[in-house]
């Protein structure tokens, strides 16, 4: 069926499917449509529906709050078209341009679990066939026991594989979370849409980089380091990481960071802001490669960095309320320009 786009930069179209939103099967072809979560959560995909008939996926869609029923606007995530159809996007619409890899859809298989404190579990999921992404990119993931899906970051890094690994903190109320940490979940079948978001690491840009991330927004910062500290990018550029958690106990991922600390040669320095207790010392107690701090990881960060922000890039992930202040934090006091801010709202 055609899907003709009218925006602010002309008009597109692009064939979809019958059992595929019109956000993905645009994305999919080429077309840079608005989003941020992609999964039904933020509602910046919203759209229009000036011609056809469409269907929408989850009508429970946290994102449908900032929709107007009335004006026939709909999530371009949820929407199915029924047939031909016209959409009006309130942007700009231009085609995806080559610095980013071209989402797809593809199966998985989650092959690994583990859990890693009483409230975070990590998993591998094993692709239908390999998946090229950029460090800091995430995907929407869906399965048949939950409704919608939900958009999870890759922890590794590799240009090009068929495994993926994912961190996820359970959420109070959380469907899909709940269901990773009450189920028996190995083995389970996954869909997945991606790769996913612009908040990306470029090694191009030869730049300083500076991550603040809270609970299971450390998964992109992994990557991040990852690639990093590899091919000698940290012999000419330093990175900080700000890792926020509540408790010592609370802490995961030690064990890498310290290695990406050590693979550094001292480029890189990861500092784990403790929210709920005081820092019992400036040093990780097993991991002396890694510093502690006591605050509000956004805080911390500015304390540490104070004012050494030159020729930087910031990443920012995690929940709402930690990612607004370390946002305010990095254009009130870094004054980063706003194309060297990079997150993406998952919530």
């Amino acid at each position: 069926m055609k899907v003709t786009v009218q925006s602010k930069s002309g008009v597109e179209t692009f064939d979809g499917g019958d059992d595929e939103n019109l956000l993905y099967a645009g994305l999919r072809s080429g077309l840079g449509l608005p989003y941020e979560c992609g999964t039904g959560t933020c509602g910046t995909c919203r759209a229009r529906v000036i011609e056809g008939d469409v269907s929408i996926a989850w009508q429970e869609a946290p994102g449908l709050a900032f929709v107007k029923r009335d004006k026939n606007e709909v999530l371009l995530c949820q929407a199915h078209a029924r047939g031909d159809c016209t959409i009006r996007v309130p942007t700009k619409v231009e085609p995806i341009g080559e610095a980013l890899p071209r989402p797809a859809n593809f199966r998985g298989t989650i092959d690994r679990v583990e859990r890693l404190t009483h409230d975070v579990v990590e998993f591998d999921v094993l692709l239908d066939r390999p998946m090229s992404f950029l460090a800091g990119q995430f995907v929407a993931m869906s399965c048949e026991d939950v409704v919608g899906a939900r958009a999870y970051s890759m922890v590794n890094y590799d240009e090009s594989t068929d495994r993926l690994v994912f961190v996820v903190k359970r959420k109070p109320s959380g469907r899909f979370s709940d269901w990773l940490f009450e189920h028996n979940i190995s083995g389970t079948q996954l869909r997945l849409f991606g790769p996913l978001g612009r908040a990306t690491f470029r090694p191009d840009e030869q730049k300083n980089f500076l991550c603040i991330a809270g609970g299971s927004g450390v998964a992109g910062m992994m990557a991040i380091a990852a690639q990093a500290t590899r091919n000698g990018y940290l012999e000419h550029n330093t990175g900080h990481i700000f890792f926020g958690v509540r408790t010592l106990d609370d802490c995961f991922y030690t064990r890498e960071f310290a290695d990406y600390v050590r693979r550094s040669n001292g480029s890189l320095v990861v500092t784990i802001a403790l929210s709920n207790e005081a820092a019992p010392q400036e040093r990780h107690p097993d991991f002396p490669e890694i510093r502690l701090a006591s605050g509000f990881v956004h805080e911390v960060a500015a304390r540490e960095m104070a004012g050494n922000y030159e020729n930087m890039v910031g990443f920012v992930a995690g929940p709402p309320p930690m990612v607004d202040g370390a946002l305010r934090m990095l254009i009130m006091e870094a004054r980063l320009p706003a194309q060297f801010i990079r997150y993406d709202k998952f919530g």
